[in-house]
């Protein structure tokens, strides 16, 4: 005879399915009455500052009278959006650097239209972000800025202020790729794993193919990454707080962002799969952005390099890298327990990252 481990009373059984239905009951009651625009994300007040073509330099409104002399530019990625920086009004980047005091400014690179498929990584650096460096130098009467990038942004601003250390005060990178070959982890084998496949990506026929690269298709790869816990088991997780209106919120403003990414300008992402990804020029001193070689002995300024603990999209070891091929005497790394997404919108990030940042810029005032 088959006897069950679990000694399961019928009343038990009933009463927990009554529980279930009623959570699902009044999750579905929230669901229904919801609004797209309920769902706020990017809400910490800021103001226009600077446009050129799609691009848009925000500057985040000071909340604090002893602001730091030297203005802060963050750098985002570009296969998704910034909101991730400012998804809520208690998990926001963004607001925790400008309560701590900072003049803050972020790039927001806007949709790439089908012309746009020609922008190069040259474009990025040296046109774009060169500009809005300029414009804040200009604004601000300063011969430097400080400038903080994010993932692949942070990507982009080591090349830019290797490029450009005349006009780089400081430097802090957060979560951000150096060295794209992490090698493989028999024991946590998804850790690493979006590098690994960028190296076999036929990526000149998927631009021949779309231009630009849908967002539907970058979001994917990332998916694919862990796709149990990414495609089901936060849906399964979402049953447990059906019943929880602020949960429920939590929960819909990262998936508003997660599905709401921009594409991706086609010939910048062809030269940062091929030249990063697959090639690894960047750690290898080999990388050339327009005429010019992006040679990380170049970095000088000081930086503070920020890496998750837990990140499975930019394993520690290819951020910590740069400890070994920046010119600087002036390094430092905050380790913040978290995976790649928590260091932004985690509850102990919080704490820990922009109160880092702003003691480490005012040491260095």
């Amino acid at each position: 005879m088959l006897s069950l481990p679990i000694d399961i009373q019928p009343k038990d059984a009933v009463k927990e399915i009554k529980e279930i239905n009623d959570k699902i009951t009044k999750g579905l009651e929230f669901l229904s009455n919801l609004k797209d625009e309920d769902v706020d994300i990017g809400t910490a007040p800021k103001e226009t500052v600077y446009t050129e073509d799609k691009l848009k330099l925000y500057h985040y409104l000071p909340t604090q009278d002893d602001l730091l002399g030297t203005p802060l530019l963050i750098v985002y990625a570009l296969v998704n959006r910034y909101l991730v920086a400012d998804l809520q009004e208690d998990r926001s980047l963004v607001r925790n650097l400008v309560n701590e005091g900072l003049d803050t400014y972020l790039i927001e690179w806007g949709d790439p239209a089908p012309a746009d498929k020609y922008l190069t990584v040259d474009d990025y650096v040296n046109g774009y972000v060169d500009n809005c460096v300029d414009f804040l130098r200009e604004r601000h009467g300063v011969d430097k800025i400080n400038v903080l990038g994010i993932c692949q942004g942070g990507t982009l601003a080591t090349c830019y202020a290797a490029l450009h250390p005349d006009k780089v005060a400081n430097l802090v990178l957060t979560v951000t790729p150096i060295d794209f070959h992490p090698g493989w982890d028999k024991q946590n084998p998804e850790v690493g794993l979006l590098f690994n496949w960028g190296k076999g990506v036929d990526v000149e026929l998927m631009v021949d193919a779309y231009g630009n690269v849908p967002a539907d298709v970058l979001n994917f790869t990332f998916l694919l990454v862990k796709p149990f816990a990414l495609n089901f088991g936060k849906y399964h997780d979402m049953l447990d707080i059906l019943d929880n209106e602020k949960a429920m919120m939590n929960f819909l403003r990262m998936e508003k962002w997660l599905f709401d990414g921009p594409d991706a300008a086609g010939e910048a992402y062809r030269e940062f799969v091929r030249d990063f990804m697959r090639d690894n020029q960047l750690v290898k001193n080999e990388k050339m952005i327009g005429d010019r070689l992006v040679d990380l002995g170049n970095l000088t300024m000081p930086i503070l390099n920020c890496y998750a603990t837990a990140d499975h999209l930019v394993p520690p070891h290819c951020s910590k890298i740069l400890g070994e091929k920046a010119g600087t005497d002036d390094y430092t790394e905050m380790a913040i327990p978290s995976g790649h997404i928590g260091i932004y919108v985690g509850g102990k990030s919080q704490k820990m990252l922009a109160p880092g940042v702003a003691k480490w810029l005012r040491e260095r005032a």
